[in-house]
């Protein structure tokens, strides 16, 4: 079944924007506001270097309380003490996280270091090397490809059933079991079994939730950091496996508790990352806009489930390239210029629990 739609013309965005983003779903074929594209070209040439000085302090900073949330966690036989610290961890180590995605768009001359800093710091402790969305991401800001079958990070979740919802967001607790069986037991079989090696890798080396994705074969300078990241990944996996033959189990369980509400964390904000309401038809960059999200200020709590830039996902989705700390001023420079009542304002919303209730009306009504 087609999803029902509301004719968003470019001649009327600006009376329909809000109407579009509160009540209506995209028109998958809204002409492209050209306005709005020149503004965002044109307003933010002096924009766009990623600046070492605070990528560095800020992944660093994440992950150091991140890690020394989790030994809190571990030693303190406080239990007040040990959910605080826990809690504390698992925001801590989702910021740290979520420099992957800027991975997959910076230069790779634009941070000396940063790749292989985050990757050992983070990506390989936390079994989410930055392999697994290096080659994927972009997939999902490609014109043609953007909420179709190829798209691998693209549901219609707004256009499922309503239990699909909490399913997609509670499923996320068993990601870090699922990594260290991937890196533990799959990986090292896969040494000895070439089918399972190729049945890992199109399966279960993206960070995707397109369940008919399948990845295809690793070319250029990514098959190299493919095979040291994922020896070192394995490594560690089977060294989490056998740890509680060293230590007792309350280590590992602690560490696996905080890693699973990092993940709940992470789903809940793809969850409205988009409105979900494309079931595979190609669509207008205004559309793909239109169809993302933005949760700007003046609300605080957003960079808190959203962060790293990810509060301005819609706006990234016009400028992929552009590096986090540089979106708050792209953002303030285009509503200052196009209005309350722009296209661009289409795609800004309140919060996360409008977002959610939105998607789940949209449920309830197929």
């Amino acid at each position: 079944m087609n999803p029902q739609s509301a004719s968003i013309p470019a001649s009327d965005a600006a009376q329909d924007a809000p109407l579009a983003r509160r009540a209506t779903r995209v028109d998958f074929q809204t002409e492209d506001d050209k306005d709005m594209l020149r503004a965002a070209r044109d307003l933010t040439k002096d924009l766009g270097e990623a600046k070492p000085g605070i990528y560095w302090p800020d992944m660093l900073i994440s992950a150091g309380i991140g890690y020394g949330g989790i030994a809190t966690a571990i030693l303190t036989d406080n239990i007040a003490i040990a959910i605080a610290a826990g809690i504390a961890a698992s925001l801590a180590l989702y910021r740290a996280l979520m420099f992957i995605h800027e991975l997959t768009h910076i230069r790779s001359d634009a941070l000396p270091g940063f790749r292989l800093g985050w990757n050992l710091i983070v990506g390989i402790p936390m079994l989410t090397p930055s392999f697994m969305y290096e080659g994927v991401h972009v997939i999902h800001h490609k014109r043609t490809q953007y909420g179709t079958i190829e798209d691998p990070e693209y549901l219609p979740l707004a256009l499922m059933k309503p239990w699909s919802l909490p399913v997609f967001v509670l499923v996320a607790l068993l990601a870090p079991l699922a990594l260290i069986v991937r890196f533990g037991i799959l990986v090292p079989l896969g040494l000895f079994i070439p089918p399972v090696r190729n049945f890992v890798w199109q399966r279960f080396s993206a960070l995707s939730i397109n369940p008919d994705f399948r990845r295809k074969a690793p070319t250029g300078k990514l098959i190299k950091r493919v095979r040291w990241q994922e020896a070192a990944a394995s490594i560690w996996a089977i060294a989490v496996l056998l740890s509680p033959l060293v230590f007792d189990w309350r280590p590992l369980l602690t560490a696996l508790a905080i890693f699973s509400v990092t993940a709940v964390l992470n789903q809940l904000r793809t969850l409205v990352a988009h409105l979900w309401e494309n079931e595979g038809e190609p669509m207008t960059v205004t559309a793909q806009f239109l169809d993302s999200v933005n949760v700007p200020p003046p609300g605080r709590i957003a960079e808190v489930w959203a962060p790293v830039g990810l509060r301005y996902h819609a706006l990234h989705h016009l400028m992929p390239s552009m590096p986090y700390h540089d979106l708050p001023e792209a953002h303030r420079r285009l509503k200052s210029e196009l209005g309350d009542q722009s296209t661009y304002d289409g795609a800004n919303h309140a919060g996360m629990f409008p977002l959610v209730g939105r998607i789940a009306r949209s449920t309830m009504i197929r």
